[in-house]
Formats: C-alpha cells, sequence, structure tokens
C-alpha cells in the first residue's frame, strides 16, 4: 500500500513540469492521502525574466519547479515584477483513484477524469487528444493518466505553439475564472478552489509583454517534490519574455524630381538621418521604422497600431503617397509585403489645422500582421512577430519654414494595444529640418545710384543649378531650381537696397551681379557665399544631435544673424572713371579751325575765276 502511494505522489507532482516554479518552502498537509474537504489555492508571481536575465539575476538552470512558496526567488526578482496581467483558470477534470484488472494483477493509480462537454473536448482536442485515446472510459468520463496529458501538452505546443494557446486561450475564457491583475509585486491569486485539475492560461498582458508564457495543467492539490505530503497552497513562477516596439523616424532631402514617395527604397541608410537640409520648395522624404513586437497568441495579438505624425508648420504634406513595407529583421534587406493606400490595410487623416497625419492600421491590416503565416515556420512566433514596419511618405519645405538653428521639428508618435488589453502604451521620436537664407546689402560708394536698378543672380554651386524664388512682402522664397541661366530668378533690392532671400539649404552658392546702374562698376567675380552645418547639442525629446550653422564669403568667415539663420552680406559699386571730354573748349576749336578752312577755300576759288576773267 505503500508503495502505491508513493508512486501515485510522484505521478501528482509530474503535473508541475510545465510550469515554471522554484524551490521554496510552504505549508503542507502531512497526511499521505488527500482530504476531500479541504479546499485549495493557488498564487502567481509574475517577473520580467528577460532583464532579469540580462542582469545575470535569472538563470534557469539552478531553479526547480515545486510548487512551494519560495522567499528567497520572491526577494531576488522582486524588482523585476511586471503589473497588469491576467490569468484564467478553468477546472478541467476531477482527481481519481483507478482500479483495474491487468493480466491478471490488480492495478491501481490516480487518472483525470474529463466529461464529455465541449469545453473539455475543445481542451483535449486543442492537445491533441481524443476520447479513443482516454486511459478509460466510465460513464462518459474520459479519464487520462498524467504522463498523456504533459506529454501531449508538451508536444503539441513544440509542433505549433500559436494555434494551441490560441485555442487553450479560448477554451479557458469560455468558461474559466480570471484572476485578479498581478500587482506592484508581480503577484496574484485565488483561493477556495474546489480540487481538481486546472488548466490555467495568460489571458491579458501589459505592451511590454512581447511572449506570453506557455499554458499549464496544475493539480489542486499536488504531492510535495518529496513525495511525502499534499501541497494545498500552490505557488508558481510562470516566465514572460518582454520588449516594447521601436520607433524611429529619419529625414532626407527628396532624390526624385516627382515631388512624390516612391516606397521602393530598400536602403534605409540611403541618406536619411535624424537631421536633414533643405530649401523651400523642396520635397523631402520621411520614413517611420518600427520593429513589430513579438506576437504568440491571441492576448498579445495587437489590436491597435496607429501612428500620429506631426510636421511642423513650414512643411506640408504632398498627401496621397504613404506606402508601408514589411521587412524580415532590422535590416530591411527581405522584404515580405507592400502596403498602399488603397489596400484597405490601413487609413491615411490629415489634420490641417494642427498639421498631423494618422496613419491607423484597420482590422484587416491587423489581421495580417497578427495572422500572416508566410514569415515564420516555427511554433512560436506568428504573422508578423518582430519584422520591421517601414512607413514612407514626401512632403514640402514652404516659406513658413523656420530658419536657422531653430529648425523644424517633425514628430511621429506611436499607439498600440494588445488584444485582451483595455490600456494602451506609445513611443515617441522625431527629425528636424533646418532651412537658412542671405541678405544682401546693396550700396553706391558716393552714395548716389538707384538701387532699383540693379540685379543679381544666384547659383547653387553645390547642385550645379540657379535658384529660382517668389517675392512676398519684400522677400523672396526659393521655391526651386532651374537648370538653365535663363530660367532663373532675377533678385533686385526693395528699396532699402536689401535682398533677402530664405529658404536655402546648406550648400555653396555664387552671387552674381549681372547689372548695376549707370556710371557704376559692377562686381569683378561671383560672390561665393558657402552654408555648412555641425552637430551641436542635443533634443531633448528624441535624444539626437542637432545642428547649428556657420557661414563664409569669398572663404572668410562671417557672423550669420537672427539665430545662425541669415548670411549678412553688403556689396558696394563705386562710380566708373571719367573718359576725356570732347566737348567745350574744344569743340570750339575745331569750329573756328573749320570756319578758318572754309573761308580759305572760298578765297582761293574767287581769286582763282577773277584771275581768269582778266585774261
Amino acid at each position: 500500500m505503500k508503495k502505491i502511494h508513493r508512486v501515485l505522489a510522484l505521478l501528482l507532482a509530474a503535473l508541475m513540469a510545465l510550469g515554471l516554479m522554484t524551490t521554496a518552502f510552504a505549508a503542507t498537509d502531512s497526511a499521505p492521502t488527500i482530504d476531500p474537504g479541504k479546499k485549495a489555492s493557488l498564487s502567481v508571481y509574475k517577473y520580467d525574466i528577460t532583464k532579469a536575465s540580462n542582469d545575470g539575476a535569472w538563470d534557469a538552470e539552478s531553479y526547480v519547479s515545486t510548487g512551494l512558496h519560495d522567499d528567497t526567488v520572491i526577494d531576488k526578482l522582486s524588482k523585476y515584477a511586471i503589473q497588469g496581467v491576467e490569468f484564467t483558470y478553468l477546472r478541467v477534470a476531477d482527481i481519481a483513484m483507478n482500479s483495474e484488472l491487468v493480466d491478471g494483477q490488480r492495478r491501481v493509480g490516480v487518472l483525470y477524469g474529463f466529461d464529455s462537454s465541449d469545453r473539455s473536448t475543445a481542451v483535449l482536442s486543442a492537445i491533441g487528444l481524443t476520447a479513443a485515446d482516454a486511459h478509460k472510459t466510465d460513464n462518459s468520463i474520459n479519464y487520462f493518466t498524467s504522463d498523456m496529458l504533459n506529454n501531449k501538452l508538451t508536444a503539441a505546443l513544440t509542433a505549433n505553439a500559436t494555434t494551441v494557446k490560441n485555442a487553450l486561450e479560448t477554451a479557458v475564457k469560455n468558461g474559466g475564472v480570471a484572476m485578479s491583475e498581478t500587482d506592484v509585486t508581480g503577484h496574484t491569486s485565488a483561493s477556495d478552489m474546489e480540487q481538481g485539475l486546472y488548466l490555467v492560461v495568460e489571458t491579458r498582458v501589459p505592451e511590454n509583454v512581447t511572449s506570453t508564457c506557455n499554458p499549464f495543467f496544475v493539480s489542486l492539490p499536488m504531492t510535495t517534490i518529496d513525495g511525502t505530503a499534499w501541497n494545498y497552497d500552490v505557488t508558481v513562477y510562470p516566465k514572460n519574455q518582454t520588449g516594447n516596439p521601436t520607433l524611429d523616424k529619419t529625414v532626407r532631402e527628396a532624390k526624385n524630381s516627382t515631388g512624390k514617395n516612391t516606397g521602393s527604397l530598400t536602403d534605409i541608410t540611403d541618406g536619411y538621418a535624424h537631421t536633414a537640409t533643405a530649401s523651400v520648395g523642396d520635397t523631402v522624404d520621411y520614413q517611420i521604422i518600427s520593429t513589430l513586437p513579438t506576437i504568440t497568441s491571441k492576448a498579445s495579438a495587437l489590436s491597435e497600431y496607429t501612428y500620429v505624425d506631426t510636421l511642423s508648420k513650414g512643411i506640408k504634406y504632398n498627401k496621397n503617397d504613404v506606402v508601408i513595407e514589411f521587412f524580415k529583421g532590422a535590416g530591411c534587406t527581405e522584404k515580405i509585403a507592400t502596403w498602399a493606400e488603397n489596400s484597405g490595410k490601413f487609413t491615411v487623416a490629415y489634420d490641417a489645422a494642427a498639421n498631423t497625419m494618422t496613419i491607423r492600421m484597420t482590422d484587416t491590416g491587423l489581421a495580417e500582421i497578427n495572422e500572416a503565416a508566410t514569415v515564420y515556420t516555427d511554433s512560436v512566433k506568428r504573422g508578423y512577430s518582430d519584422c520591421t514596419m517601414r512607413i514612407s511618405y514626401a512632403a514640402t519645405l514652404t516659406a513658413d519654414a523656420q530658419m536657422g538653428d531653430a529648425d523644424n521639428p517633425n514628430e511621429v508618435e506611436l499607439t498600440w494595444k494588445h488584444t485582451n488589453t483595455t490600456y494602451f502604451d506609445t513611443l515617441k521620436d522625431c527629425c528636424h529640418v533646418y532651412t537658412y537664407g542671405i541678405d544682401i546689402l546693396k550700396q553706391f560708394s558716393d552714395n548716389g545710384g538707384s538701387v532699383r536698378n540693379v540685379k543679381f543672380r544666384l547659383h547653387n554651386d553645390t547642385d550645379d543649378v540657379y535658384v529660382v524664388a517668389d517675392l512676398k512682402d519684400g522677400v523672396y522664397y526659393a521655391k526651386g531650381f532651374a537648370a538653365k541661366k535663363a530660367d532663373a530668378t532675377t533678385f533686385v533690392p526693395n528699396s532699402g537696397g536689401h535682398i533677402v532671400v530664405k529658404g536655402l539649404e546648406d550648400d555653396a552658392y555664387s552671387l552674381t551681379e549681372i547689372a548695376t546702374d549707370k556710371g557704376y562698376v559692377l562686381l569683378k567675380d561671383a560672390v561665393k557665399i558657402v552654408i555648412k552645418t555641425s552637430e551641436n547639442g542635443q533634443c531633448e525629446k528624441c535624444g539626437v544631435k542637432l545642428l547649428t550653422a556657420s557661414a563664409t564669403v569669398n572663404g572668410k568667415n562671417v557672423t550669420m544673424t537672427d539665430g545662425n539663420a541669415i548670411v549678412p552680406l553688403t556689396v558696394i559699386n563705386n562710380p566708373g572713371f571719367d573718359l576725356p571730354k570732347t566737348g567745350g573748349y574744344g569743340m570750339w576749336m575745331f569750329t573756328i579751325g573749320g570756319v578758318v578752312l572754309l573761308g580759305a577755300a572760298a578765297f582761293i576759288v574767287i581769286r582763282s575765276r577773277k584771275h581768269k576773267n582778266e585774261q
């Protein structure tokens, strides 16, 4: 008899193999048999095993699953507690003694009796068991051994963890009891529970939990690890892996001339950075890179994934060109899917007043992210778990852009939520666009001349194009470039002698005076203006290095004004040299000389005629 009880104890202890538990001490019943009138309890402690492992506080090899409370473990892992985790339990079977005659020998042991209800059938089906697999069936009760249940559950999770977890989560939620969410210590518990075999699943997780624990069976009560007593107050320490989605927004001056995002770039480093400079009228490309969380079951599936993008006042969305791409891994080298705006998998909404763009995944899009079977063949991950989502779009720098070190910050906020949670989490990132200008003061050295007769042309030497600009309220705002000199804007000073050109990027420029007032000398050479940027300071929101500008004129440093926004320059024209004059006294000499010559000629003619007549 004693041998039979010992076998029984060992069989019951084996049920806890799937739950991650630690060596501990707790109150037990020293009686070798179960007290059928006694209630049981279940305690769960939830810790961030990812962080604990990274810190060296967790070593799975050093822990033994016992089902007993362990203050040592709690003290060691207390700072890694996860709040907001919900477990749901379902009583699935009775604990029953079995007695049968086999080959003339009486055999006794413990079996677990599942009734024929839909929920029991759903649990068994999820792990690959049917009534035909039962050790025996009696009065519509199917009895299974603990090793059969454990082995089938383990095999099913190994073969297809996602499908099995989803099926068990559904079965438990349809008839089970949800425990209160884990508190700040990571603890939750249930008491006054009937004796029996329970299935426990993780049904709700906070946003930083990326991988839910595997469902596990637990017997209440269970035999102590030494096989000598019964533990009615079982404590388990199931593990979670944690982590959040990532978010990174970058920008570059557009490389295409269409003013539209192509959505076909595979090299995410191709000119993109957290800072860029641009001229007014330039198209700038933006990309938002997000690593999706791990999705292991419906409990960790995404029910919301929404971006709210905000541009500065001086940047305008080009609209209707948002493209979403998915890549396997973080390098964005292996594309697995491309979504256009008309795909029905996301929506785009604009708020002109706030200058925002909201990109929201639709139910169709979320279903693909959560459930697509084209990426992974293993049993743990599903959909686009851990894949990289790249959103790209284009915008245009306008005349309202801030200039100089004040820059134009562009922010994005990601909001995500798991299917079974009522709360959400957010991430933020930003990038910065800079633009600059030139203030040319035209003067004449003798304070004469009319500035309105002076004309300039501005050439971008870096890109070998001419600046094209619009004049508004006495200020020129760059709006693009022209390849031909004839198409370049002619810049004329205002009544105060100033030519203010705003919206230039950090490049090298040549300013050529093409006309001046009468009597004054044009500049011999073009004026060389160079605007440069360098890292200086750090963004308080995203932590990226910010830029500051400096400039040179003809190779000499100049002090930029208005927060390093404007390059000041004075252009002076001098009067030309006077040539010798041909009027006044000189003209009278020529006149008198002419008259004398004419008179002499007439005298000679007259004398000649008179002399002829006398003859």
